[in-house]
């Protein structure tokens, strides 16, 4: 049988690891930096935790995990005659692969609020599943990269995950575009247009503009029964860039303009400190997910740099005051935000932004001629490892050509060449691998380069 894997999912080799570890390592020193702690949830969550919290879209993308042992056993036998799969699931399966980590995290604050102290700052790096259909930048297994508080409702927070985003992407090369909006925004355009029981049917609407534009929006909320009316008011106020002209359009929604004073309290706080990436208000900007409330965000790469990029969102979140409620924790507001790892890294891979260093694992590789030389290079490897040098010794001593082909494989930088005569008098012979320069040096002295 020829072995696969499963669609929508990658093998990551070294070179590929070594790049992906370099991007969480920018962002955990930015997370820390900011004050927050890691926690780990597990890869599998009850289905009741899971369902209802990502709105009908998201509900359809979860993995369901099948019950251990005979599954059929207990199954809804009406439900599997009549080949109903949404009736027969809750039969057979009481599991899945979480779909994101905020739900879980929620779940965590309730089960832990005894143990932990609010606000309660987490940071989180993980992967999810999603049964989405694969597609450049979008894969059915990735990892997120999450910072949540919870615990507060102060908009200090708000400003606080933009300049986390506005750091890390600064730190990563990648020039980003932060777009903000608020849902209760989107709650009060809903209102001034008369669909305020058709909310949810707007914003899903709204979310997929920048897939099908404005056009295909109105065609989707056309199909959610919004009438012509509304979708021409909507499609107006869609068009706003600025809040004061906004707040004239639905300002007669008391939580319209609640939203806009959020905005605005957030941007109180944010412009103290100027950003380094761009950081646009974007009333297109809904978010499908069921579970937000307040401020949402959204990071794009910013076209003016990289016109030939096609690439979605590389980072998201937002205010979610009503989510530990829904586990019994009531009057617990949360706000966090979540880093695409596996678009930010295909980002970062299109355009060449990765330092030199990702490129290597070890530094050095020793080389010897005869076993004499191997078990000498042994001891001369031990020694560079002790001072923390990532070295390794070729396992034979085999004919140069191949030990020096071996080390062009795998992009080590140096390579320590030890024979008879380096033997004898312990100048041992380092070579740059790059350049081809060689020079004859002890080992202390070598030690002493490539620390």
């Amino acid at each position: 049988m020829k072995p696969s894997i499963p669609k929508g999912t990658r093998d990551f080799g070294p070179a590929e690891v070594r790049k992906r570890n370099y991007i969480f390592n920018v962002m955990k020193e930015v997370f820390v930096k900011f004050g927050f702690q890691p926690i780990e949830t597990p890869v599998m969550e009850n289905l009741s935790t899971l369902t209802g919290k990502y709105g009908e879209e998201g509900d359809k993308l979860l993995f369901k995990v099948l019950n251990n042992g005979d599954f059929l056993s207990k199954a809804n036998e009406e439900a599997l005659t009549e080949k109903n799969s949404t009736k027969l699931i809750p039969s057979i399966s009481k599991r899945g692969l979480r779909y994101d980590l905020t739900v879980p995290f929620a779940r965590f604050v309730v089960m832990n609020q005894q143990h932990i102290s609010f606000p309660f700052k987490r940071y989180q790096i993980q992967p999810v599943w999603r049964a989405d259909r694969p597609q450049k930048g979008r894969y059915q297994e990735f990892y997120q990269c999450d910072v949540d508080v919870v615990g507060s409702d102060s908009l200090m927070y708000e400003a606080e995950l933009v300049q986390i985003y506005d750091e890390v992407f600064a730190k990563l090369g990648i020039k980003s575009i932060i777009k903000v909006n608020n849902r209760k925004v989107l709650e009060g355009i809903a209102e001034v247009a008369g669909i305020q029981d058709k909310f949810m049917d707007m914003t899903i609407a709204i979310d997929k503009l920048d897939k099908v534009g404005i056009e295909g929006v109105m065609e989707e909320m056309a199909k959610r029964n919004i009438g012509l009316d509304a979708i021409e008011k909507i499609k107006q106020v869609l068009e706003i860039k600025k809040l004061d002209t906004l707040e004239k359009m639905i300002g007669a929604s008391i939580i319209g303009k609640k939203g806009i004073e959020e905005l605005r309290s957030f941007h109180k706080y944010l412009d103290q400190k100027p950003t380094r990436n761009k950081v646009e208000f974007d009333i297109t900007l809904a978010r499908g997910l069921n579970y937000y409330t307040g401020c949402i965000f959204e990071v794009v790469a910013d076209k003016t740099h990289y016109p030939d990029l096609v690439m979605g969102s590389i980072g998201g979140g937002g205010r979610y005051d009503d989510l530990t409620g829904v586990f019994g924790l009531k009057n617990v507001s949360g706000v966090g935000v979540s880093f695409g790892a596996a678009r930010v890294y295909d980002v970062m891979n299109e355009l060449s932004l990765y330092p030199e260093s990702t490129n290597t694992g070890i530094k050095v590789l020793f080389i010897a001629m005869d076993e004499a030389s191997h078990k000498y290079a042994f001891n001369c490897l031990n020694k560079t490892r002790t001072a923390e040098i990532a070295s390794d010794l070729y396992p034979v001593p085999a004919k140069m050509k191949k030990q020096m082909k071996y080390a062009n494989d795998i992009n080590c930088p140096f390579a320590v060449i030890i024979g008879e005569t380096e033997l004898e008098t312990g100048m041992l012979v380092l070579k740059n691998m790059e350049t081809g320069e060689q020079e004859q040096l002890n080992l202390d002295t070598i030690i002493e380069r490539l620390i």
